[in-house]
């Protein structure tokens, strides 16, 4: 809804903090007078990269790493956290080298995306990421990740993988096909 005055906010308390989350309670008065207690968890503010890597015209590179949340392991694209300092383009190509072992001398920002924003205050980049060349860095994964090489020919069947749900992934595939069938690989 174009022209809607945002809230204001009246007051922000942390009521929940760990190593990796806070969680804030923020206090709204919103512009037809009703006042509503809103929690949201913080995010780093340093945003965040996914990367779909292709291997070559036809075929993406993914992984295959330990979900914790569902306590069992997911296929998704290569993503991380975007460290200070970088940009997210550093950052995505950083994150592919050190959980698939190339970087990409070639980046397209497809769309920055949220994440649960009624609750969480953090944006991701997605990219696709061309022209692959052999380079490893040591990343913070606890057991090497599962690369698996997936056909751009074979995506419905990707979609139907019960491991392939991580919505940031889906969205990126999508985006991918949406902008190769574009031109955008020429």
């Amino acid at each position: 809804m174009a022209g809607k005055q945002i809230p204001t906010i009246l007051s922000r308390q942390i009521v929940a903090k760990s190593r990796l989350l806070r969680i804030e309670a923020v206090d709204l008065k919103f512009s037809n007078g009703v006042l509503r207690q809103y929690e949201r968890m913080q995010g780093s503010g340093r945003g965040a990269v996914l990367v779909v890597p292709m291997q070559d015209e036809d075929t993406m590179l993914l992984v295959r790493e330990y979900a914790a949340g569902l306590h069992n392991y997911q296929l998704g694209f290569p993503k991380g956290l975007i460290d200070p300092g970088e940009t997210p383009e550093e950052a995505a190509v950083r994150e592919l080298k050190e959980e698939i072992g190339f970087g990409a001398r070639e980046l397209t920002a497809l769309k920055s995306v949220t994440m649960a924003p009624a609750f969480f205050s953090a944006t991701m980049t997605l990219f696709i990421g061309r022209d692959l060349y052999p380079e490893r860095l040591e990343g913070d994964e606890p057991e090497p990740l599962e690369v698996v090489p997936w056909k751009l020919s074979a995506i419905d069947e990707l979609l139907a993988q019960p491991d392939f749900t991580e919505a940031r992934s889906v969205a990126a595939l999508l985006l991918v096909q949406r902008w190769l069938a574009q031109g955008g690989a020429k």
